[in-house]
């Protein structure tokens, strides 16, 4: 029996996908960039599963998709047969057999990959157009622009050798549209775009979407958004939630004022309590940081619509709540508190981890029940 028959009860959490909104999401981009939208799909596709998610955007139509490694590529490509796949991470030396073979497109960000693919190619291999990415302000991977330049403005050469597909760049603060950084990345880039003509370009990620006066080009590249995540913090999320999680109560107790609570003791009880344990913890990829102790607050669950807040540690596998202003027959051994969903949404759970919602959704883990809907 797969771990997708098994009963409900063998699983200490549900994690929900909605696909269908994943894919509203992604139409929505699209429609509002007026260019075609690819996904970013990198780490495990934010942690919801490369192949259906892969394979949900595929049948919608989208035709582009961005991973981090060759490995994720290769299981992209299983989803998306036709699909230009291309991976962010660069060429690492000696590579070159394994992106020919999937039908992979390198990102290439330096000179000296800009050789070795070049190189590749002229040997006889078949292989798909690669991308070339420019550093406009991140000063982690990508050409100097002045180096972009001056190989753009070349008639031929490695550019021309590396049989380059895609220019592109990627925003430092997209998510601050207040951030001048913004101004000088696309003034930047529009002159790498202007110095090779014809070439399709693509700069907007998940926040850039949202940024004025920003140009589209042929293809934008959103990722967490897609997600459910907010592309624009500090205001209303304009995107369906994708993802809910669940966990069930395992046992219910009352404390006295004054007892310790967990791990070493870090949370004291202010007077009597109800607690609950739930059957979730930091090995399911729930932060550590949403631990809540007597000098620090953290994370919380919602049971039947209340707040439920942490006490003590986040442990390996369970977390302890404070159901205590719980409706007295909501908190019943075997019943389900909200971990993501309603008003805990990406955002809220990242704050209270002390985090931010990327690293929440990367994190999920493996032994959560899975049930994808629609797609």
């Amino acid at each position: 029996m797969s771990a997708g028959q098994l009963d409900t009860g063998a699983f200490g959490a549900t994690l929900t996908i909605d696909l269908d909104a994943l894919v509203a999401n992604w139409r929505l981009l699209g429609k509002r960039a007026g260019a075609e939208a690819g996904a970013v799909v990198k780490a495990d596709a934010y942690g919801l599963g490369i192949e259906p998610v892969v394979t949900a955007l595929a049948k919608a139509g989208c035709k582009s998709f961005f991973v981090a490694h060759v490995s994720e590529g290769i299981r992209a490509r299983k989803a998306a047969p036709g699909a230009a796949i291309y991976v962010l991470n660069g060429l690492l030396p000696g590579t070159c057999g394994a992106y020919a073979e999937h039908a992979l497109s390198p990102v290439l960000g330096s000179h000296e990959e800009l050789l070795e693919w070049a190189s590749f190619r002229q040997s006889g291999a078949r292989t798909r157009p690669a991308a070339l990415h420019v550093d406009t302000a991140m000063n982690r991977l990508g050409l100097w622009p002045g180096e972009g330049l001056n190989l753009a403005r070349e008639k031929s050469g490695v550019i021309a050798a590396a049989d380059i597909g895609l220019v592109m760049s990627h925003f430092a603060s997209s998510e601050d549209k207040t951030d001048p950084a913004n101004a000088r990345q696309i003034a930047a880039f529009a002159e790498i775009v202007a110095a090779l003509p014809g070439l399709p370009a693509s700069l907007k990620n998940s926040s850039g979407h949202f940024l004025e006066d920003c140009p589209s080009y042929q293809l934008t590249r959103p990722g967490y958004a897609l997600y459910g995540g907010n592309p624009t913090p500090g205001r209303p999320n304009p995107m369906q939630p994708v993802i809910g999680l669940e966990a069930r109560i395992i046992q219910v107790r009352d404390v006295e004022g004054g007892t310790q609570v967990g791990y070493n003791g870090r949370w004291t009880a202010k007077g009597k309590r109800k607690l609950a344990t739930i059957n979730l913890g930091y090995a399911d990829g729930y932060p550590r940081n949403g631990s809540w102790t007597d000098a620090t607050t953290g994370g919380s669950a919602l049971l039947d619509g209340v707040l439920c807040p942490f006490v003590g540690t986040v442990s390996m596998d369970l977390i302890i709540i404070d159901v205590t202003d719980a409706p007295a027959d909501a908190a019943q051994r075997g019943a389900s508190v909200t971990l993501i969903g309603d008003r805990l949404d990406l955002e809220a759970v990242g704050a209270g981890a002390k985090t931010i919602g990327y690293e929440v959704l990367t994190s999920l883990g493996r032994r959560y029940e899975r049930r994808y809907i629609g797609g």
